[in-house]
């Protein structure tokens, strides 16, 4: 039976007097006056005995004696607390001569801290602080993860732990088959506690017991290290255009916060090729550079590169600003290099501060086309935007009151007054407007549960027009805005289910005509039931919407008391007269829009289908897009069909129609895979496909991804990708999965 040591006067004496002559914090002393009684669960707290100083230790154990030479010996389920360390072991003998520790086992001893290590031996010799000694037939568990087995360990310099003839894995071993997935085998294995690195000499890596590497020296970081110079795990990568080859990145702590990345890339025969990372974190922000250099037969005797940068910050009075720059040598790098889809490269300064009543917004850069068929120098690539809006609560009229500034201009680097590309645009114009708007709204609850609105809006502009005879220089214009809206929302509830029905009616007024100005910013209208109700469907201020109209609405729902809804909303814009506003295929031209119907399936198991159609009157579509998310603990797919009609005016001249495919699966046991694609059904051909299968248990991470890129250019062609990735895991933060081995019986 197991004793405390505390109903007995001298037994109590010699609890305190073992503790404190194991640990070595006061001499070796029977005499009582040198200790007070204590439990052995208790810290000896006698001022007398320990300097106040020193740490205090707990001893525990089935029996304590003293025996001739001034050895102190405890027996039985032993167990030492010492600043957070424990260790348990079946007898632990004290030599006060030699000021050591002889311990038997099985010995356990546990040192929680950053890499949270256990060691496990046969026998022992310590010192009394526990940090320096001997080990044999020791085994050496990290953070739960790594597994070090040596025919011994010998702790140096409270730092140090020196393995000899190590057995080195983290995956689990089962004695029905005790070959590790991977092992690393090692004459000598040094574990430093203070820089938390692992260094291996004369290593040999095998995978499944057959040897398929030797290291002279490797060195690793232990379980948990997020930041350490290094190898990373490589990569292989081979694609059509650029032959196998293989990417082995370096990571350079150059401090606790800032490093560097260089990954060397090599493919057969095809392509020498450097590439930099370079990331800094500061108290108002961060900011990074990535880049490379390359030399390829893709484009023969030139070098390729590119250069991207990004940078965040925090600025007083709650405004953020970010900055990006993106450089490429030619149109294909980004693609044959799979580095990005980008085929726009904006570069720039963005500000912002967002408030409750009050939002600052302004943007200034250029865009870098590199698509087939645009020219720099006759696209608006130099821009700048900025906006203003502030949010108000006038007392004399109720209601919410919105002021808006606003500033575009647009830059050609050309100066020519023709049109030399046929976009209908002359190539040299230059466009600088400024505008305001000021906008007042105020609802009233009245009637049977009605909710009636007016909302009055002026906007005005100043538009100063350069190299374009179609437009005057300067166009000075206003436009005033009246609406009136009317909604009746109707609930029912019946049994298990709750139904909502709302038709709402709104009449907007505008003057028929707006003085014409040059379109930059409203290419592309959108009619969808989140701009039904608005009071223009144009994305940008250059254009507005003119006329009487009437933008009629009904919305009918189904909510489920098991948790599911259901929802179907319809919609249609009905105008005095045909102004010629919009074109064809965007569902606005005409005296009565195209119908607008919208559903939308929600349930409690996490799958959304949506669509939205638009029809006309003999029910031909304009547009319809599909949408379908679903996501469990197993799996998650994003699906979606666009098809549009043809619409030159958006430069669209065939009917589009697209699927578009984003799937995951977790098939359990550590396999999980990803399958995406989209599809042209114009075409009658994939533009991608993507497939992705990972597998990860408690040691080890492979990735293997396969992607194709059907669409050509002039610049580039169709090509094929495979990528191969392994990671050990069990050293560093590691991306392993948390799934382990299971060892039968």
């Amino acid at each position: 039976m197991r004793r405390r040591l505390r109903s007995e006067p001298w037994a109590g004496r010699v609890s305190a007097l073992a503790l404190a002559c194991v640990l070595g914090l006061v001499g070796f002393d029977p005499a009582p006056a040198q200790v007070t009684e204590t439990t052995a669960a208790q810290d000896v707290a006698d001022p007398n005995a320990i300097p106040a100083s020193e740490e205090l230790a707990t001893l525990l154990a089935n029996r304590v004696r003293i025996e001739d030479g001034g050895k102190l010996v405890a027996e039985g389920n032993v167990e030492v607390f010492y600043k957070s360390n424990r260790l348990s072991a079946t007898r632990v003998i004290y030599d006060q001569k030699e000021d050591k520790l002889y311990l038997d086992g099985p010995i356990r001893l546990v040192q929680p801290g950053q890499s949270s290590a256990v060691i496990l031996a046969s026998s022992a010799e310590l010192s009394t602080d526990l940090q320096n000694g001997l080990l044999l037939s020791a085994r050496m568990v990290m953070a739960r993860e790594l597994q070090l087995a040596a025919a011994k360990i010998e702790r140096r310099d409270g730092r140090l732990t020196v393995m000899d003839k190590v057995v080195a894995s983290s995956c689990q071993v089962c004695a029905t088959n005790p070959t590790p997935l991977w092992e690393i085998r090692a004459s000598r294995v040094i574990h430093d506690a203070q820089t938390r690195q692992i260094v291996f000499r004369d290593a040999q890596l095998r995978a499944m017991g057959v040897p398929i590497a030797y290291i002279p020296r490797l060195r690793m970081p232990e379980p948990g290290v997020k930041r350490m110079s290094g190898f990373l795990q490589p990569e292989f990568r081979t694609t059509t255009g650029l032959g196998p080859g293989l990417k082995l990145p370096y990571f350079l702590a150059l401090g606790p916060s800032r490093d560097l990345t260089i990954t060397p890339y090599v493919a057969a025969s095809r392509t020498r090729t450097l590439e930099l990372r370079y990331r800094q974190a500061f108290d108002w922000g961060k900011m990074e550079w990535s880049g490379a250099l390359s030399k390829d037969d893709i484009i023969a005797d030139k070098t390729r590169g590119y250069l991207f940068a990004d940078l965040e910050a925090q600025l007083p009075r709650d405004f953020k600003l970010t900055a990006q720059l993106r450089l490429v040598s030619d149109r294909s790098y980004l693609l044959n290099y799979g580095i990005s889809d980008e085929d726009r490269l904006w570069s720039g300064v963005t500000l912002e501060r967002i408030r409750a009543d009050e939002m600052i917004w302004a943007r200034f850069g250029n865009t870098h086309s590199i698509r087939d068929g645009e020219s720099n120098a006759t696209q608006p690539m130099l821009s700048g935007t900025a906006e203003w809006v502030k949010r108000f609560e006038p007392a004399a009229l109720g209601g919410i009151a919105t002021l808006r500034l606003s500033t575009l201009g647009s830059r050609r680097a050309a100066s020519s007054v023709l049109d030399t590309d046929g976009d209908g645009i002359p190539d040299g114009r230059d466009v600088l407007r400024g505008s305001l708007t000021a906008d007042w709204r105020r609802n009233w609850l009245f009637g049977p549960g009605m909710l009636g609105s007016i909302e009055a809006q002026f906007a005005g502009d100043i538009i100063e027009t350069n190299d374009d005879p179609a437009y005057p220089q300067t166009v000075l214009r206003g436009q005033p805005t009246l609406a009136a809206e009317l909604r009746w929302p109707w609930v029912k509830t019946s049994g298990r289910a709750a139904y909502v029905i709302e038709p709402i009616a709104q009449v907007v007024w505008a003057p028929n005509r707006l003085s014409a100005s040059p379109n930059e910013d409203s290419q592309l209208p959108e009619f969808d039931e989140g701009n039904l109700f608005s009071l223009t469907r144009f994305p940008g201020e250059d254009l507005r919407e003119t006329g009487l109209r009437a933008n009629l609405g009904l919305s009918w729902t189904r909510y489920d008391s098991s948790g599911w809804s259901l929802g179907i909303a319809a919609g249609r814009v009905f105008r005095q007269r045909d102004l010629d506003q919009f074109t064809p295929g965007t569902g606005l031209a005409g005296i009565r829009s195209d119908w607008l119907l919208s559903t939308h399936l929600s349930t409690a198991n996490g799958l959304t289908l949506s669509n939205r159609a638009l029809f006309d009157d003999t029910l031909t579509m304009s547009r319809d897009e599909l949408r379908l998310a679903w996501a469990t603990d197993r799996y998650d797919i994003a699906a979606g069909y666009l098809w549009l009609e043809a619409n030159p005016a958006e430069g669209r001249d065939t009917d589009m129609s697209e699927l578009m495919l984003d799937t995951g699966w977790n098939w359990g046991n550590g396999w999980s895979g990803t399958f995406g694609t989209r599809y042209d059904f114009t075409a009658e051909r994939a533009a991608k496909a993507n497939l992705g299968l990972r597998y990860t248990n408690e040691c080890l991470a492979v990735d293997l991804s396969l992607s194709r890129r059907f669409t050509s250019s002039t610049s580039v062609s169709p090509e094929t990708a495979f990528g191969l990735s392994v990671q050990l895991v069990g050293f560093g933060a590691g991306d392993g999965g948390p799934v382990r081995q299971t060892c039968g019986r």
